[in-house]
């Protein structure tokens, strides 16, 4: 929007996607500090006891109650206001990854508002897992559609890329016939990206555990997912990344989201006025999934995201374990001593600002990783 109309008037530095990417990450990031406290105020009113915090944390955590959650709506607005006015309204691909945001912003604002409204302790007090993961599936085909949609001529329709050299394309394949129509295997791109996207929101919405946490994670992904970025819009950048001249309409909604994440970081570092709330990490997550989708780079940011798979990954471990041991022996058995893994550091003595400071090494290490991947893999 304003990018268009700069560009129409003469100002030729606003068609490099740097200049987008700093414009709109600027914007974001005073939209947050500006309204920031404000907002927090506004929430704190309308919500009166703020988020009630699980029975399921411990009990250092629950000192956190009364706190205002949905802090996310604002990172919403503000990235939305921003990567408007800074991306080319033109071009789709931006406007997927902003659909994916407000998709996932809006599955998680049902569940925030349930848990308000009920203000029960109990951890599953919000949307019901089997609700969440089927809304969660609609907004994943529909985004896996329109990311089909965009890819050029020269990537096969419904297909997985695992790097320019190595392209499944999966509707080719044929597996039989139902009343004469052939069916493919087009249908597990969808199940695909079913993981990535919804893997992607839930692994940041259950990293979102303690002050700041997800976000001091979740920027070194972002990183990640700039430089792949700009890898995917140079021929020749990196061998390992895939030519898409046309992803680069995501250069300032990336560049929005980071501001936004950085201004939030401002009022949610320990003590945090505010909590994100799954408005925020689950549209996040969906973000960083779609993002990595339209890059062809999953598995760049899964590596990226090491930290919060790893996070993710605990609480399914210990879920899963303690049925299997409760159904074998009739009492059930824990790998931790409290899930996601972040609990059972504080379990164990160690501060909240400790576990956050060190889980952001790993992450940035992971980052690093993956990295270096996308450059010499």
């Amino acid at each position: 929007m304003l990018t268009n109309f700069l560009l129409n008037h003469g100002f030729t530095m606003f068609a490099s996607g740097w200049t987008q990417f700093g414009g709109a990450c600027g914007l974001a990031f005073i939209i947050m500090l500006c309204f920031g406290n404000s907002f927090t105020k506004l929430m704190h009113k309308w919500q009166g006891a703020g988020q009630p915090i699980s029975e399921n944390v411990p009990l250092e955590h629950r000192k956190k109650v009364g706190t205002p959650t949905m802090g996310g709506i604002l990172i919403l607005l503000s990235v939305f206001v921003s990567a408007v006015l800074f991306m080319p309204t033109e071009n789709i691909i931006g406007w997927i990854a902003l659909s994916a945001l407000i998709m996932f912003g809006l599955i998680g604002f049902m569940d925030d508002y349930k848990k308000i409204k009920s203000q029960s302790v109990k951890s599953s007090n919000g949307l019901s897992p089997a609700l969440r993961l089927g809304l969660e599936a609609i907004a994943v085909f529909v985004l896996a559609y329109f990311i089909n949609k965009t890819m050029p001529s020269y990537v096969p329709n419904l297909s997985i890329v695992l790097g320019p050299s190595i392209v499944l394309p999966l509707d080719i394949w044929n597996v039989g016939f139902v009343f004469g129509i052939p069916i493919t295997c087009g249908f597990l791109y969808y199940i695909f990206a079913y993981f990535v996207i919804c893997g992607s929101a839930n692994a940041t919405n259950i990293t979102d555990g303690l002050d700041g946490m997800l976000s001091k994670l979740y920027l070194p992904v972002l990183i990640v997912l700039v430089v792949a970025l700009y890898g995917a819009t140079r021929v020749g950048f990196m061998d390992t990344v895939m030519f898409l001249p046309s992803a680069n309409g995501l250069y300032a909604v990336l560049g929005a989201v980071f501001g936004a994440v950085v201004g939030f970081l401002w009022f949610n570092t320990k003590p945090a006025t505010i909590f994100m709330g799954d408005v925020g990490s689950l549209a996040l997550g969906g973000f960083m999934g779609t993002v990595a989708m339209l890059l062809k780079s999953e598995i760049i940011m899964c590596i990226a995201a090491g930290m919060m798979v790893i996070i993710l990954l605990s609480s399914f471990f210990q879920t899963m374990y303690f049925k299997i041991t409760r159904k074998i022996t009739g009492t059930g058995k824990r790998i931790f001593l409290r899930a996601p893994l972040h609990h059972h550091f504080e379990e164990l003595g160690w501060t909240e600002t400790k576990i956050v400071d060190r889980f952001m090494i790993f992450a940035i290490m992971f980052s690093g990783m993956a990295l270096m991947l996308l450059k010499f893999a």
